[in-house]
């Protein structure tokens, strides 16, 4: 008897990039496990710094040919100029499964006209663009014959391209939704996250908020699972503090909108006209000059530091400098959020008391009082007395400290965690 495909087929946007650290541990663990995944990038190799679990991950990663923008062309012009690298594999899923092949065809015709914004809008690319990329994988997955699933990450276009690969090759296909992508209407617009919901063979998603969401987006979707990102909690873990000459506020994140760090900059100028000394580092990628422009501002280049993004290990190292950790992040008004962000649960691991926000995910992790303190989404004032009242009570630093990596432990630890994916895997 012929032994049952067992390999998944894993669809990214980009592989590996430095701010989705837990796609690769996650990746990483269930190798461990003895999943075995092909990775399908639709971008090129991440420029990313590398972690080092990137090296340890046995994966091939096949990279979809990249499509060329051009804007200013007519859609024939762009139709032309990159069509040719995937017409091959179009070609040969025609042939292998022509009534597959037309559904799905007709389908994304019927997206590119119905998620138009308005009904006399020209038709987008978006979708013809996905069918290109899904029909690549798509011929690659049936020629292999090995694979069981495609997964992807992330809920808008790894997902589509899943999907339409799914309808193209007769695959099952499951997903992960994480924060904007299930937030953001343009991200899927009209019914499409409902779509997906739908069909979907199971849905993953990071906090039971966002699982809340999304059974009021689609409430017949797909099962739903709360899987917390994991931590590997042997890697970060209380180390010797490097006492510095002035107190450390800590935040980590890239320098987009929902970080919040605008208020934490903020509550520093607050800290400030206190009379505290104390230097506040804020790490992470991205566009920093609306940051550094508000520390200019207000005269703060003594007391905040912005700083390039660096990998995990070198972060780890980071952690061990810190008083305290602050990120105040919050719904930005196009309904973006975090989820539980990585780093908070990282800080905690090491035993750092934290300062969040009482949005979105971050409730599941952080009890105020307990292993942390929250405080209100975009209130500088509120997060200026919690940070003081931290940077006062080293009793009260410890004890909130012990308490979050005894949580850490207990819900985000990644070789518990990764086991519940693993077991979906597997039905």
């Amino acid at each position: 008897m012929k032994n049952q495909p067992t390999e998944i087929a894993y669809i990214l946007k980009s592989f590996a990039r430095a701010s989705e650290t837990f796609i690769t541990n996650e990746i990483y663990r269930l190798e461990q496990l003895g999943l075995k995944l092909t990775i399908f990038s639709l971008l090129g190799p991440s420029k990313d710094k590398r972690h080092a679990v990137v090296d340890e991950i046995k994966a091939p990663v096949l990279y979809v040919p990249l499509l060329t923008p051009l804007p200013d062309v007519s859609f024939w012009q762009w139709l032309r100029v990159n069509l040719p690298p995937f017409l091959p594999s179009h070609r040969r899923l025609w042939k292998a499964r022509p009534g597959n092949y037309l559904k799905t065809f007709w389908e994304m015709l019927r997206l590119t006209l119905a998620l138009r914004e308005h009904w006399w809008s020209k038709p987008s690319k978006k979708s013809l663009k996905e069918f290109l990329q899904a029909g690549f994988i798509a011929e690659q997955v049936v020629a292999a014959g090995r694979f069981r699933q495609l997964h992807a990450h992330f809920a808008h276009t790894s997902t589509t391209v899943a999907m339409f690969a799914s309808q193209l090759s007769g695959l099952p296909f499951s997903f992960t939704a994480h924060a904007k992508d299930i937030y953001l209407p343009e991200l899927n617009p009209g019914n499409l996250l409902a779509l997906k919901l739908q069909r979907a063979k199971f849905v993953v998603t990071c906090t039971r908020a966002n699982e809340e969401h999304l059974h009021q987006v689609e409430p017949h979707s797909a099962p739903i699972h709360t899987i917390y990102h994991g931590l590997d909690t042997k890697k970060f873990m209380p180390l010797e503090h490097h006492e510095q000459d002035r107190p450390v506020i800590l935040s980590v994140g890239r320098f987009v909108e929902k970080k919040g760090y605008r208020f934490l900059v903020e509550a520093c100028q607050l800290l400030r006209q206190q009379g505290r000394q104390f230097v506040c580092h804020i790490v992470g990628g991205g566009d920093h000059e609306p940051i550094q422009k508000l520390i200019q501002q207000w005269q703060l280049e003594g007391f905040v530091q912005l700083h390039s993004a660096v990998t995990q290990e070198e972060l780890r190292e980071i952690y061990t400098q810190a008083t305290v950790f602050a990120l105040a992040c919050h719904i930005i008004d196009n309904g973006d959020r975090d989820g539980i962000p990585n780093v908070l649960a990282e800080a905690m691991a090491m035993e750092l008391p934290v300062v969040s926000t009482d949005i979105s995910g971050i409730p599941e992790l952080v009890e105020s009082g307990v292993n942390g303190l929250l405080v209100p989404e975009k209130n500088a004032v509120a997060l200026a007395q919690a940070i003081g009242k931290l940077l006062d009570d080293g009793e009260l630093r410890t004890r909130l400290g012990k308490a979050a990596r005894a949580r850490v432990c207990y819900i985000f630890d990644v070789e518990v965690n990764v086991k519940p994916l693993f077991r979906l895997f597997q039905v």
